[in-house]
């Protein structure tokens, strides 16, 4: 029930103070405005409802809203606890505190630790510790395999791939972070378990910290063993699948088939290359000539209609080397369209007719995918292989190093769970 209050009278001037004083309360199921502004008529009728003044706060109320703002009071952080999972406790070992006297940061494994060292780490991350020595064992283990390129670095394909197992955990965070910053390893790939892999935010935190050509996963998608092998060979080789086997032939023979099918929903005798059902008129007959008005600026816009197209002709006429000129043709009227150049009419179907009455020469330019100035173009002239712009190219992680894997929770209840069974 909704309930607005109000004073006795509109006006405060006239009325006794006594009256102004006095509530009144709107009873009402719907929700309404501010009786203030309702008429005076309808105000004088609403039910009254009596209400005493609120009383002063008495001292246990005072008490209890000081802790309260105590509660919200932030204080320095003196010690930090991990959770041990076995003993559903604060670990005593993986903890670390502030010694108030010294001023030394003590861990309950490592004792004293450098102030040199940790100046600027939060206590918090002290206290994972033990957890962040694990992924860098891990990491040194894999490094000292990598004899090939010891002084190795990204910029020259690394030195190998390592696989992370548990990228979300602690000691599997720390291993990713390592591995992503050692010179010796050109890639990492980061396998989220099934305790966070439901998270997306987190995988893409995850994912976030392993530089190109690294990534990472969720379990799930590791568990689909043929597409994970493919992921991880991908990343090791540098193949990022974009080679095809399309040929010239293959490329012209499919524009040949566009070429026809848009001289026939688009012909020329038609003003512009529009549908017909944009010629029509449905309109009244008195507003039929402002309409054609109308529709002469509506499809000046459009280029012309398709001259009827010989396909003898075409596939005699229209080769390969005339498909690479109409192309390079394409690529300068891209260029005037970004740049708001409408100065040039440009109508494929009449390029084609030209291209075919006049044989391209070879001093004419064709545009190409050997360039590296044009972002990922194709080359019809050859069999496409994939041309990477200035500085874009994919680099090798290398071969597979090894795995690194963290020990979770549910990995860890596994092989008891297994134990005693027989197989088959």
């Amino acid at each position: 029930m909704t309930q607005r209050f109000s004073r006795w009278s509109s006006s405060p001037r006239c009325a006794p103070a006594a009256a102004r004083q006095q509530q009144r309360a709107i009873h009402s199921r719907r929700t309404m405005k501010d009786p203030i502004q309702l008429p005076r008529a309808l105000v004088a009728h609403f039910p009254i409802k009596q209400t005493a003044p609120t009383p002063p706060p008495t001292t246990t109320e005072t008490a209890s809203r000081h802790e309260e703002e105590a509660y919200h009071t932030k204080t320095p952080v003196t010690s930090a606890h991990a959770i041990d999972r076995d003993a559903a406790a604060l670990s005593h070992l993986d903890s670390v505190m502030l010694e108030p006297t010294s001023g030394d940061i003590v861990h309950g494994r490592y004792g004293t630790l450098a102030a040199e060292a940790v100046v600027g780490v939060p206590l918090e991350y002290l206290a994972l510790l033990r957890m962040a020595a694990e992924g860098a064992a891990g990491v040194a283990k894999l490094v000292t395999r990598n004899h090939r390129r010891p002084n190795g670095s990204r910029s020259d394909g690394g030195g190998g791939t390592v696989l992370v197992y548990g990228a979300s955990q602690a000691n599997g965070l720390a291993a990713v972070q390592m591995a992503a910053a050692a010179p010796q390893i050109g890639a990492v790939v980061g396998i989220v378990d099934g305790q966070h892999s439901c998270h997306e935010d987190l995988l893409e935190y995850v994912k976030g910290m392993i530089p190109e050509p690294g990534t990472a996963v969720g379990q799930e998608y590791a568990l689909v063993k043929q597409n994970f092998r493919e992921l991880v060979d991908s990343i090791a080789s540098g193949e990022e699948g974009l080679a095809t086997a399309t040929t010239a032939e293959d490329c012209l023979a499919d524009f040949q088939t566009n070429l026809f099918q848009y001289a026939d929903v688009y012909p020329d005798t038609r003003p512009a290359a529009v549908d017909a059902n944009e010629l029509k008129f449905l309109g009244m007959e008195k507003d039929k000539e402002q309409f054609s008005a109308n529709m002469d600026a509506y499809l000046s816009q459009y280029p012309p209609g398709s001259p009827p197209m010989d396909a003898q002709q075409v596939h005699g006429s229209f080769s390969t080397e005339s498909y690479a000129a109409f192309r390079h043709q394409f690529w300068e009227q891209t260029t005037r369209v970004i740049s708001g150049d409408e100065s040039h009419v440009f109508s494929p179907p009449h390029l084609v007719q030209e291209l075919m009455k006049r044989p391209p020469s070879s001093a004419e330019p064709v545009a190409s995918s050997s360039s590296t100035s044009i972002p990922f173009a194709f080359d019809s002239s050859r069999r496409q292989q994939p041309v990477y712009p200035t500085g874009t190219e994919a680099t090798p992680g290398g071969p597979v190093l090894g795995a690194i894997i963290a020990v979770t929770p549910e990995l860890q209840t596994s092989p008891k769970l297994l134990t005693g069974i027989m197989t088959i």
